[in-house]
């Protein structure tokens, strides 16, 4: 099974200077198809102004990309569509681009749901979905989670998010976050706790359970 990311720029055609973020969007997916050179089968690369893709082999640290790319681009946002299933074409390690199969026709659906639910009036706020070839009610807990993710991420206020991302990111602990901050452990912990950051994280953890176990799909 091989799980196909296209990843979908939302009101690109607003963003300032689209050059500069091309070039930001490249650096990001380079540094990504490096780091995460053992679970990929074919290399990230922008394939449209607004759009990118990429192609893993393993479903380890799909959410751990997202969150990379995700973050990295911020406050430009981006929709997720994510299809598991086969490639029946050939794979070029160095590009996504030729490959072809269910699990990217999975993707692109994931892409065309979220786009459909952003105008109707239950917008959940969502900005990634699972697809697959099974209807398995798991796909649906998957996306209800993420979408649940979705929304607390959305409440973060700029100072919030800046402590999380060094959280995430940098691995830092709540006192070396405090210090370099110039905060107090408690002081951390607490907006932590008011961002809905604990629930955040351990939402991402049982999905990544729950992927890692590719025969409940």
């Amino acid at each position: 099974m091989y799980y196909a990311i296209i990843g979908d720029i939302i009101k690109s055609k607003g963003i300032g200077n689209r050059i500069e973020f091309q070039k930001k969007l490249g650096d990001v997916l380079k540094q990504i198809n490096s780091e995460y050179e053992g679970d990929i089968a074919a290399n990230f690369l922008i394939t449209l102004g607004d759009e990118f893709q990429g192609l893993l082999k393993s479903p380890g640290h799909i959410l751990e990309i997202i969150e990379k790319i995700k973050f990295s681009v911020y406050p430009v946002k981006i929709r997720f569509g994510i299809g598991m299933g086969e490639i029946h074409t050939e794979i070029n390690r160095k590009m996504a681009i030729g490959a072809d199969g269910p699990a990217y026709y999975h993707a692109r659906n994931m892409v065309n749901e979220l786009k459909a639910l952003e105008k109707g009036k239950m917008n959940t706020g969502a900005n990634i979905k699972f697809g697959a070839k099974s209807k398995a009610p798991v796909l649906d807990l998957i996306n209800t989670t993420l979408s649940l993710c979705s929304y607390i991420e959305s409440k973060w206020t700029q100072k919030q998010r800046e402590l999380i991302e060094e959280s995430i990111f940098c691995r830092m602990s709540q006192r070396e976050i405090a210090a370099k901050f110039n905060l107090s452990q408690s002081s951390v912990q607490r907006r932590f706790k008011s961002a809905g950051y604990y629930n955040y994280l351990s939402a991402l953890e049982t999905v990544n359970r729950i992927l890692a176990d590719e025969r409940g799909i």
